[in-house]
């Protein structure tokens, strides 16, 4: 049986879970609030990103491959569909991930229909900018999709030609990836297109806090993830960045994104690290006690909350996270406080 798109799409071990189509449970309680979509064909994808569990390159056919450290069962769209019409209230938001295949704008297209004529929560994409243009785009608003999301993944052309591009002899390319964000932010609006930056792959914290502020002046969110290596593929063996050095950015990134501080005011040591947020000591106090600036960023819900948390999509449940899908506990953020400034 031919059990590829728009017919079936294979869904992240998560929401498999939250959907009650899998057993399980996750650490403290975590829940996953967006059902989050992959397309599906034998090929697979055509790019070979070099951290990606979905590269070409990376062994096993497409069926096999794990993304972001886990499986990723095929239901139909039938059952997404009658899964999500049950889910539990949490559930706010349906994401497609499209992958670098030409046959998903239209299969992405009539994917989106389905879940806009089959369910009432709001549907994003996660675009692969290097098969789409302009009508592309147009044509997933007509269908139903709010929000985009773009996974530049790097803060410089460079990182980007090396992990992404040329380097790893992969199709993608720095300059369609903002000519797409750009048209994305006319299209859809301001606030409507995010962005997906991975720090710990040889950026500064420098670095990226101007990538976060150019996209914000765009209108563009910034959803952040830390790297954590996908077994089997190229950089299999890179460890995780510094946990204090991801906590600075994050911090960074709410703080930028809340309007409490620019990246003109902030200072950084002759590394790139951030030395000082421009933000007086009480007031930084009141933003890291509030644990929010710690938490998983992503698509907001019908309730203006964050429905793309991801529970431990680049991190295992641990004592400390990489990206909290839950309000930091006291111990928690006493940790952070304990972090935020080592120099690891």
């Amino acid at each position: 049986m031919n059990q590829t798109s728009p017919e079936y799409a294979k869904m992240s071990h998560a929401t498999a879970i939250s959907l009650g189509l899998m057993h399980g449970r996750m650490y403290r309680g975590a829940v996953n609030r967006c059902v989050n979509l992959l397309v599906h064909y034998p090929e697979g994808c055509s790019a070979n990103c070099a951290y990606c569990g979905l590269a070409k390159k990376r062994p096993g056919t497409y069926r096999e491959k794990s993304f972001i450290h886990v499986d990723w069962p095929l239901y139909s769209m039938a059952e997404i569909v009658a899964a999500i019409n049950r889910a539990p209230a949490y559930v706010k938001r349906t994401c497609i991930s499209m992958i670098t295949n030409g046959k998903c704008r239209q299969d992405t297209l009539e994917m989106t229909r389905r879940l806009r004529s089959g369910t009432t929560i709001p549907i994003s994409l996660l675009i692969s900018p290097t098969i789409l243009s302009d009508p592309d785009l147009h044509a997933m608003k007509e269908a139903g999709a709010d929000k985009i999301g773009v996974a530049v993944d790097l803060a410089t052309p460079e990182l980007f030609e090396k992990f992404r591009g040329s380097g790893v002899s992969g199709p993608h390319h720095w300059d369609k990836y903002w000519e797409i964000i750009t048209s994305g932010v006319q299209i859809f609006g301001a606030g409507n297109v995010g962005a997906h930056l991975m720090v710990g792959m040889g950026e500064t914290e420098q670095q990226m806090v101007s990538m976060m502020e150019r996209l914000r002046r765009m209108g563009v969110v910034n959803h952040l993830f830390s790297f954590f290596a996908e077994k089997g593929s190229r950089l299999a063996d890179r460890p995780q960045p510094p946990w204090s050095s991801y906590l600075r950015i994050q911090l960074a990134r709410y703080l930028m994104e809340e309007g409490i501080c620019v990246s003109e005011k902030m200072e950084f040591d002759s590394s790139g690290r951030i030395a000082s947020f421009g933000v007086e000591r009480e007031r930084l106090d009141q933003v890291v006690s509030a644990g929010i600036p710690f938490m998983t960023t992503g698509c907001l819900g019908s309730d203006c909350q964050v429905a793309c948390n991801r529970p431990f999509g680049n991190c295992l449940p641990d004592e400390r996270q990489w990206n909290y899908p839950y309000p930091p506990n006291t111990e928690e953020l006493a940790l952070i406080r304990e972090n935020l400034f080592k120099i690891d």
